[in-house]
């Protein structure tokens, strides 16, 4: 492949150099900042031997190249342009001018929660595991593996603590992610994080029934009384706190002088940050998480069906506007106040339906470029990562992802009126049946079934009629 050939052929179906702002790289895809993605010749793009398909996302311009090559091209492609290489944070900042308060606000959240979305995956395939060896009737009737074979008990029991440890700790994940975020010392919101979870505390899953029983208990703080409690769980408490300490801290920095910032900037920030959290952030942000999760929960109780087809229907829509990331919080609010959420199992059925879509255009297509895109963009969407067959494949032809859509929507209807729930955040799509309680593993199984046959037979049989791929 002639790389020089195929990044001039880029630069001129993007709209020439004069439309880039800035460029760089991740492992698979260019990522280039625009000026105007309107001017962007999406039919000449297509038709690039190295491009295997693009989109646009949190202001940014993505161009799928494909992994060993894409450093190639890249470097050929900022020469040609006549830019220096940039980092993901400098074009970042390029793509943040183009957009309004309410797409700045999910960038926000995606950033905060994409880096720990590894070990609440990982989290979420470990508790699978133990969902296989201590759920009853999977293998025997009321009866579990380590009902059977008792000697894998402490297994079990260790994977358990290895799996929870990234939810039991959850605050300490978001705080170091989001102080990061909004320019502190993440070493910081660690600390900040963690002391909402101290042992000390009263945790936050037994909270309920210390408050039925009177026994929460409180400090008294010359006069005032303060519950003594954790925030297990919690998404909000922590986001708010790291969101001030990180204000703390960047005032503090530009008083004090550098000599002496050690001693006084991290103490005076977290005690600041600390007793503020406890008084007043905390038992606000608590109420206002119960109450989202509390309304979410009394929605799907009764309308289960319809909310199921809704939220199954647009979750796909969801992630073309890059709105999807807000959902991961509350998918996390909701595992942490109830223990499981019923909102991530129509999340895996929905990427499913857009890989066999891609399987089924790649099924009918007899162009070989559209064909390998087809089944390299189905696997990723059917292992979780949707974009190469939504931008790629399905949106450019628009009617399988309107039929994947559809058949998500159906299939989001049906688990849940069956009321399929999920215990963690897992692999969104195939292997996320191993996060579904084992109890519902039926159910999901024919909700994979309707979003696997549903699209790939009708977009197949579909582009066979209509003649176009």
């Amino acid at each position: 492949m002639n790389h020089k050939q195929q990044a001039e052929q880029i630069l001129e179906a993007i709209g020439g150099k004069e439309n880039l702002s800035a460029a760089t790289h991740c492992v698979t895809r260019l990522r280039l900042a625009l000026v105007d993605e309107g001017i962007v010749d999406q039919e000449k793009l297509n038709q690039i031997d190295a491009v295997k398909g693009s989109f646009s996302t949190n202001g940014q311009f993505q161009v799928v190249v494909g992994q060993g090559t894409v450093d190639k091209v890249y470097k050929e492609f900022i020469a040609l342009a006549g830019i220096g290489e940039s980092s993901k944070e400098d074009v970042k900042e390029a793509s943040k001018q183009k957009m309004n308060p309410i797409q700045r606000a999910i960038k926000t959240l995606a950033d905060i929660f994409i880096p720990i979305l590894p070990a609440i995956v990982t989290a979420g395939l470990l508790l699978g595991i133990n969902n296989i060896l201590t759920a009853p009737g999977i293998f025997w009737d009321e009866k579990s593996i380590i009902d059977v074979y008792p000697q894998w008990s402490d297994i079990a029991n260790m994977i358990i603590i290895i799996a929870n440890t990234a939810f039991v700790f959850l605050p300490g994940l978001i705080g170091w992610s989001a102080v990061k975020k909004f320019g502190g010392s993440p070493i910081l919101g660690i600390v900040i994080g963690l002391i909402l979870v101290h042992p000390e505390l009263l945790n936050a899953w037994a909270y309920g029934e210390a408050v039925k029983e009177g026994t929460v208990p409180t400090w008294n703080l010359f006069g005032l009384e303060v519950e003594k409690i954790g925030y297990q769980g919690q998404v909000l408490p922590v986001l708010v706190a790291s969101y001030l300490l990180t204000k703390i801290e960047l005032f503090l920095r530009n008083k004090i002088p550098d000599s002496v910032q050690l001693l006084f900037v991290g103490p005076i920030a977290l005690l600041v940050t600390g007793f503020l959290t406890f008084i007043i952030i905390g038992p606000v942000t608590f109420a206002i998480g119960n109450w989202i999760t509390d309304g979410l929960v009394a929605i799907f109780d009764s309308f289960s069906a319809l909310g199921g087809l809704i939220y199954g229907g647009i979750y796909g829509v969801l992630v073309i506007t890059g709105m999807h990331h807000t959902f991961l919080a509350v998918d996390i609010q909701l595992i942490g106040s109830t223990g499981t959420t019923f909102l991530w199992p129509m999340l895996a059925l929905s990427n499913i339906a857009q890989g066999s879509a891609a399987f089924a255009i790649m099924a009918a297509s007899k162009d070989e470029k559209l064909r390998g895109l087809g089944l390299s963009s189905g696997i990723s969407a059917w292992l979780g990562i949707t974009e190469p067959a939504l931008f790629g494949v399905n949106l450019r032809f628009k009617y399988p992802f309107i039929i994947a859509i559809s058949s998500s929507a159906i299939a989001g209807l049906y688990i849940s009126a069956q009321g399929v729930l999920a215990n963690s955040i897992g692999v969104g799509g195939v292997p996320g049946i191993f996060s579904i309680v084992a109890e519902y593993w039926g159910h999901f199984l024919v909700g994979m079934a309707i979003v696997i046959v549903l699209p790939l037979v009708g977009t197949y049989l579909y582009a066979k009629r209509k003649k176009d791929v």
